[in-house]
């Protein structure tokens, strides 16, 4: 680890290219159906989606490496037994941070509610963050990547709320997730992680 962090934007353009029905702030919730190893059985915040592509951090995957061996900087602002969350298989040796702030003009990039990335540049203790998680890499699609995934049965799309991103238990976040979308999803949520011990 460099012990540095960033996130990470798309900013280009292409005229060239449909719009898209922006998912920012909504969570991607694995299906049975989706077998990846990386995103099995996970929820991904998807923090920026448009025509170039889309880029999430998945909320259930906590690592074993305390925040404050990894990036020392961030020790005065993270709780002390606060570990980094593996976001993706995109870039793992980058670090972002995600954080609640009191004023959100402090994110370098809003997603949800009072809800964004701490800028990389930023003096961590002079933030109004009221808290923050650290993941180390992200999920990344490239344009019309994610939009064709949807098409397939394996994402299921759920509104996110703030809580979602500090969520104590990570995994249960799966369940509570399926079980708030309600109906037949509730069901999903009961089953087992293999589900030929059904």
């Amino acid at each position: 680890p460099t012990g540095s962090w960033s996130w990470a934007s798309r900013s280009r353009r292409n005229g060239n290219r449909p719009r898209v029905d922006s998912l920012q702030g909504h969570l991607l919730v694995s299906s049975p159906a989706l077998v990846d190893p990386n995103f099995r059985r996970t929820v991904v915040l998807i923090a920026h989606h448009d025509e170039d592509g889309a880029m999430g951090l998945v909320l259930t995957r906590p690592s074993e490496v305390k925040v404050a061996d990894a990036v020392p900087a961030l020790e005065p602002v993270a709780e002390s037994d606060a570990v980094v969350s593996v976001g993706g298989p995109v870039q793992p040796e980058a670090f972002m941070v995600l954080a609640e702030f009191d004023d959100l003009d402090d994110a370098a990039a809003p997603i949800i509610g009072s809800i964004g990335f701490m800028p990389a540049e930023a003096e961590p203790e002079e933030l109004s963050i009221r808290r923050m998680r650290v993941f180390a890499g992200y999920a990344g699609w490239g344009a019309g990547q994610l939009e064709a995934e949807l098409e397939e049965p394996s994402w299921i799309v759920v509104p996110a709320e703030p809580a979602d991103a500090f969520a104590d238990d990570p995994d249960e976040l799966w369940k509570t997730v399926l079980a708030r979308k309600g109906g037949r999803y509730a069901l999903i949520a009961s089953m087992p992680f293999d589900p030929t011990l059904n």
